[in-house]
């Protein structure tokens, strides 16, 4: 029936980058009116201090977003938010609660099918954002100039009619031969730190590249963001995990992670 959200066990949500223009707070708001959960875990660059400080955009669909949140969290919903490096600063009040949202830095969370999962957001394993926070800047800086240009390139392909959302950014990170080798490259950096771990998989955001695949027994699972692809990971209530679309409708990717790999 219309109107009826559906029930899942845990929702995993990164990079949403509450407080610039590039944050698609409205899609976030029609996914979360779509589904409830026991758990809702925000993996990091929640809000973007970074780019706040060069100059905050926000509108009411994010102050609404922050909202919903809280209202989740004090209906009982257990929320944990685990810092990234845009919402660093978060890191100093670790195993700290605001309004009934828990900070940790890591967690490990068990669905219910038993399975282990390291939740970080991923940035130690960013070499650029590690050792080169200039390039990180920078770099981010570009990365809004492409959000900027992206939003008057949707708004032809809709005088054009042509549906769909399509990344400007997101076609960039698939076609530069550097950006898809730092990306497998981080890949390969969280996937050994979580088997080294023993965990049976690992829950992360960080690079805007949502992904959910089975390597060797360990999953590698990526939110993705809602600035570019709009996806969000969930756990279904027999421990499932799956990524999911945003994009007028919600769209399945992924069903489990033994199936084969899918990139936004």
């Amino acid at each position: 029936m219309p109107g009826m959200s559906k029930k899942v066990r845990a929702i995993f949500l990164s990079d949403i980058h509450l407080g610039t223009r590039g944050c698609q707070a409205d899609r976030l708001l029609d996914f979360l009116r779509e589904y409830e959960s026991e758990y809702l875990f925000l993996v990091g660059d929640i809000i973007d201090f970074w780019s706040m400080s060069r100059g905050i955009v926000w509108t009411q669909q994010q102050n609404t977003v922050v909202q919903k949140v809280l209202r989740r969290a004090r209906h009982g919903e257990h929320v944990m938010l685990v810092p990234g490096n845009h919402d660093e600063a978060l890191r100093e009040y670790d195993g700290i609660s605001f309004g009934n949202i828990q900070v940790v830095n890591e967690h490990v969370h068990v669905a219910a099918d038993g399975k282990r999962y390291l939740l970080i957001h991923g940035d130690e394993f960013d070499q650029v954002t590690r050792y080169h926070r200039w390039v990180a800047v920078l770099g981010d800086v570009a990365y809004n100039w492409l959000v900027r240009i992206n939003a008057v390139l949707s708004w032809f392909r809709r005088r054009l009619n042509r549906p769909g959302y399509w990344s400007l950014a997101g076609y960039a990170k698939r076609k530069v031969k550097t950006a898809v080798s730092f990306i497998f490259d981080f890949e390969d950096s969280v996937l050994h730190h979580a088997r080294e771990r023993g965990m049976d998989g690992v829950i992360c955001g960080h690079i805007h590249a949502a992904a959910i695949r089975d390597v060797d027994g360990v999953a590698y699972i990526n939110c993705g963001d809602w600035v570019d692809s709009c996806t969000a990971i969930v756990e279904h209530l027999d421990g499932r995990m799956e990524l999911l679309q945003q994009g007028g409708m919600v769209q399945a990717l992924m069903v489990t992670p033994e199936e084969a790999a899918v990139t936004a």
